[in-house]
């Protein structure tokens, strides 16, 4: 077994996820286009392959934590960058439709570069802002699951993704270490865009302290919201004057 296969296969395992030889290739696979385009376009900061594999393929399952994503049938995937957490959930859990997110149009071709390598199905990448693109009837409230990783604060974000979240779904937000402060800063955002908090699991994972807040959709997001593009960052919900 080639050595990168065996570590690869080898840190899933260690995460309770075990990897067919296809999905381990289509990582492998990922990885390097995720490297050779990294060359010209700033994809990441993170580069040595065991850092890839822990702190963006790995990281980006560990919503299975919080939620049985085998449930799961369609996925969008807010400000996407590099295609995470979208692209691993989809090699990992290949069943979903998968809608991945971007506002910076070369991404979103490296993007679809990727899937259409990696022969992912029902999966694209959409060159828009989200605001933009949640007011159109073809995704707003389409989707069981909305993900976003290292995009805004949660007040933010809650209006960048609740507006994709059919009912009954879920919105899960990425984050990094203690996030108390900015759940309750949230709070008011949440239940405004018709979500409610149900997990906020804060972990260890490797040499970071991760979090994985799931936010379930239990009524519609009302028709105002989200509001123009730039009008969600400048003036969160809950913090108007």
């Amino acid at each position: 077994m080639d050595p990168s296969v065996d570590f690869l296969k080898n840190e899933f395992l260690a995460n309770s996820i075990s990897l067919t030889d296809k999905q381990a290739n289509q990582f492998i696979e990922y990885y390097e286009m995720l490297i050779e385009t990294n060359k010209v376009m700033n994809l990441t900061a993170v580069t040595e392959f065991e850092d890839v594999v822990r702190k963006h393929f790995i990281d980006s399952i560990m919503i299975a934590r919080v939620l049985d994503v085998e449930k799961i049938r369609s996925v969008v995937d807010i400000g996407t960058g590099a295609g995470f957490p979208g692209l691993p959930l989809k090699i990992v859990y290949p069943q979903f439709s998968l809608t991945l997110v971007d506002s910076l149009g070369k991404r979103v071709r490296f993007l679809q570069t990727v899937v259409d390598r990696l022969e992912l199905t029902d999966t694209v990448a959409v060159h828009s802002r989200s605001e933009d693109l949640a007011r159109n009837k073809k995704y707003r409230e389409k989707f069981d699951l909305c993900t976003a990783r290292a995009v805004a604060a949660m007040n933010v974000l809650s209006e960048y993704c609740l507006p994709y979240v059919k009912e009954g779904g879920y919105f899960s937000a990425y984050k990094s270490g203690n996030i108390a402060e900015e759940i309750e800063n949230a709070g008011k955002a949440i239940t405004v865009l018709g979500g409610k908090i149900e997990n906020a699991d804060i972990f260890d994972f490797y040499d970071m302290k991760r979090s994985i807040v799931l936010v379930k959709k239990i009524k519609k997001t009302p028709a105002k919201y989200p509001r123009k593009a730039g009008l969600p960052s400048r003036n969160p919900i809950g913090s108007e004057n």
